[in-house]
This record gives structure tokens, sequence and C-alpha cells, in this order.
């Protein structure tokens, strides 16, 4: 079970549908794939989705840091030795997509070595998890009619609505729209990317306030602490750190000081490993929590769903799972589907994904 090579392939694939938000926008999903390999035959697969807008990595930083970097270091590792294999990946400030790709790699090795299902090892509490689709900038119609298809299409009825632009009206006619088109019984919640200021989130949450939103998440800066603090205060939802809050002691810094009541977990930045501790933590807290999206391809969103399967508080809720289907293709041999609403984990040993390799080699950008 020693781990003998370390691979990072980059790879690129157009979106159909640029997601936009108020940190940025995505055009094509520059990933990064990486595999890991063992004295014993196995290869274990994780995806790296960079976003420097909110992280600094680029796909380009991720190959270099993993092979230059964590390759050499982790290299004569057993899989078993993950506490080990981070305490080296530490000695390197940031990277948290890179080691986070690595780390579920190893975990999806580890599982198909002992012929167990990664969701199995880390908790087996379930085998599925209801989906949440995010709904990125445009006119009204056009946003109400892409989550009118992804509740026709594929049964979603959970939403998340990216706001943060100026004037606050654009945004909250949005959600008005959706609400009234799509009827009470779709669950909405808004995520700012940090877009607004203090006042102008308090502004447009008053706006808002009839329409039964579950969340709002990461409306304004953490860096503007007092401000966050007083918006946090004004709020009756749940107030979701994201971006703000990436480790555990994150965590306990925005919920403690004020600056958060809920928390977003995405694996493609905590790993499986990290994202256990931040799911410990949340769980000890009381703290609600949603399981976010990196606008991840499918073997990333399987991740997601691995780990969220596992545990009975983030299967709570609806999971981030679908941005996947605004790709043109993908990398996964047999496609991920939503039905009902609803993503299942993949059977079999690992994460059960099996790539492609006429796609991988179609879409690497190292050959």
């Amino acid at each position: 079970m020693k781990i003998t090579q370390v691979e990072a392939i980059p790879f690129a694939i157009p979106y159909r549908k640029p997601l936009r938000f108020a940190s940025g926008e995505v055009h094509t999903a520059e990933h990064v794939l990486v595999r890991v390999h063992t004295d014993d035959g196995i290869v274990g697969v994780a995806e790296a989705p960079p976003r420097p807008f909110t992280y600094g990595e680029t796909q380009a930083s991720i190959v270099a840091v993993l092979e230059q970097l964590f390759a050499p270091q982790v290299v004569g590792l057993s899989l078993l030795e993950r506490e080990e294999l981070h305490a080296r990946l530490g000695r390197t400030v940031g990277n948290p997509v890179a080691k986070a790709a690595l780390d579920m790699a190893v975990w999806d090795a580890l599982g198909r070595t002992l012929d167990v299902g990664v969701t199995e090892l880390l908790g087996g509490y379930t085998d599925r998890m209801r989906v949440c689709h995010m709904l990125g900038f445009d006119e009204p119609a056009a946003m109400v009619d892409e989550a009118q298809r992804m509740r026709d299409t594929h049964g979603i009825t959970t939403f998340k609505v990216k706001v943060g632009r100026r004037p606050v009206a654009l945004d909250t006619a949005v959600v008005r729209a959706l609400r009234e088109n799509l009827g009470e019984d779709v669950e909405l919640y808004v995520d700012g990317n940090r877009g607004w200021t203090a006042s102008e989130s308090a502004r447009a949450m008053r706006e808002m306030a009839d329409l039964g939103l579950l969340f709002a998440e990461e409306l304004c800066p953490a860096d503007d602490v007092l401000g966050r603090r007083w918006l946090v205060s004004q709020v009756d939802v749940p107030f979701i750190a994201d971006e703000s809050a990436v480790t555990a002691a994150d965590v306990t810094r925005e919920v403690l000081g004020g600056s958060a009541t809920a928390i977003s977990i995405k694996v493609a930045r905590t790993g499986f490993t990290h994202s256990q501790r931040v799911h410990h933590l949340a769980e000890g807290l009381g703290l609600e929590v949603v399981l976010g999206n990196q606008i991840d391809g499918q073997l990333g969103s399987l991740c997601s769903v691995a780990f969220g399967a596992a545990f009975r508080l983030t299967s709570r809720r609806a999971g981030e799972l679908s941005n996947f289907l605004d790709l043109s293709d993908d990398l996964l041999a047999e496609p991920l589907e939503i039905t009902d609403g609803e993503l299942v984990i993949r059977p079999g040993a690992g994460l059960g994904a099996e790539l492609d390799p006429g796609k991988l080699a179609h879409y690497r950008q190292d050959q």
C-alpha cells in the first residue's frame, strides 16, 4: 500500500454556458487530474479545480506544486499514513486545492485496495444526496428558464442564486422572479461571493425578506470584520461562511467572532481528511452545513457526493452537485446522472470512478 508515483495531468473542457458570479466567471474547466499509484498496482484518482480569484491557485501552479514539492514528499508513504502525509504537505503554505486532490486520490486508492467504497470508509450514512443547482448571473427570465429546466429534466428543487451585483435590485428582482415562477415548494438561497458591502447586503436581504430564503452566503467580504458581524446580526436566516472558512480554525474564528452561523464544506479545497475535521467541528457546534461546489466536473462531483453521503449532517441539505451539467463533455467513462433530484454514489471500491482513456487523451494539455 505504498505510494510510488503522483501524476498531475492538466486538462481543459469548455463549458456550454459560462457560470458568472461576483468574484469572476468560468468559461473552461481548466482542471488537473491527480492520480496516485501504489506498489500494489492500484491507481487512485481525484480532480483539482483551480480558482485563482478565490484561493490564488492556477492549473499551472497546481501541476507545479504537486510535481515539484508534494510528490517527492509523499512517495514511499503508506496509504494509511494520512496524518504524516498532511504533516508533510503542511510544510508548504496555501495550495488548498492541490492538497485536497492529492488527499482524495489517496482515499480512492485506499478504498480500491481494501475493496471498500470511500463513503463507507468515511461514515456510510447513506448512498445518495439531494441536489442543489447553482444559478449564475443572467437576466431574470433566463435564470427562471434554467431553473425550470433543471426541475423538469432532473427533478432538482433547490437552487443557490448568485448575487452581488450593483445595484442590488438587479439580483433581488431575479430572486423574486424565481420565487414567483417556481412556487413555494422550491428551496432558494443566495450567495454573494463577497460582492456587496455590509449595508448593501442588509438592504438586499430586507427586500427579499418575504421570499422564504434558506440561507445567505458570503454576501460581503470577511475582512470587513465589524461590518460582517453587524450584517449577521441583521439577517434572520443562517449566514454561511464559505471561502472565508476553509480550515477548521477558520470556522472557529468566523463562528465565535459572530461572522457566520453556518458552514459550506467543499472537498475540492479540504479533501476528505480535513473536510472530516470541519464536519466534526460543525457538528459539535450545532451548525447547519451545506456541501458546496467549486464548479467541479463529474469526477469532482463524485468526490463531493461520496463525502456528503457519508454523514447525516452533510446529507441533510441538498448538496451543490449539478454544475457539471454545464460542461460540454467530461472524463468519466460512464456519465453521472441526476434523477428525481438526487445523485447516487457509484457502487464499487473507492470512488467507483472509471475514466475514459480516449477522452483523457483528447482533453489533456501536457502532450
